[in-house]
C-alpha cells in the first residue's frame, strides 16, 4: 500500500504556536491540530506545507525544519510536521477550521489536540521554551 504524507505546520510567531480547531469531518470537529493537509503527488513536504497553509489560512509561510518522527493517521496516511515561519498575512480559518489561537509554550495544554498531533506539539513547545530562554 502506498503511504501518503500529510503535512502539519508548527507555525510560530513571537514565541507562540498557532493552533487550529477542526470544523470537519464530524469525528474531528472541535478538536485542535497543527494546520496542514495532504501532499500532492510530486510535491515535497515543505512545498505541500506552504500550499496548504496558503489555502487553509490565507498566509504565506516558509517551512523551516522537520520535527523528527512520523505519526500514523489512518491506513495509508502518515503525518510529518515542519516548523514554519509566517512571512505575510494574518491567519484566518478559511477551510476545515472554525477558530485559531496563538498559544504560548505554557498554554499548549489549554486545548484538546488531536492525538497524533500531540508529540509534535510537545516538541514545538519545547523549542519555543528553549528559544524564549535563549532570548532571555
Amino acid at each position: 500500500m502506498t503511504v501518503r504524507v500529510v503535512v502539519g505546520g508548527a507555525v510560530c510567531r513571537e514565541g507562540r504556536l498557532l493552533a487550529a480547531r477542526r470544523s470537519a469531518p464530524p469525528e474531528l470537529a472541535g478538536r485542535w491540530e497543527l494546520p496542514g493537509g495532504k501532499a500532492e503527488p510530486g510535491e515535497t513536504g515543505p512545498e505541500a506545507l506552504v500550499r496548504e497553509l496558503r489555502e487553509e489560512l490565507g498566509v504565506e509561510t516558509e517551512a523551516l525544519e522537520r520535527i523528527p518522527g512520523e505519526w500514523p493517521l489512518k491506513p495509508g496516511l502518515v503525518l510529518h510536521v515542519w516548523t514554519a515561519r509566517l512571512l505575510s498575512g494574518e491567519p484566518q480559518p478559511l477551510e476545515d477550521h472554525d477558530e485559531l489561537r496563538w498559544l504560548g509554550p505554557d498554554e499548549l495544554d489549554a486545548v484538546d489536540w488531536l492525538d497524533q498531533d500531540r508529540p509534535a506539539v510537545a516538541e514545538a513547545g519545547r523549542r519555543l521554551r528553549t528559544a524564549g530562554t535563549a532570548r532571555g
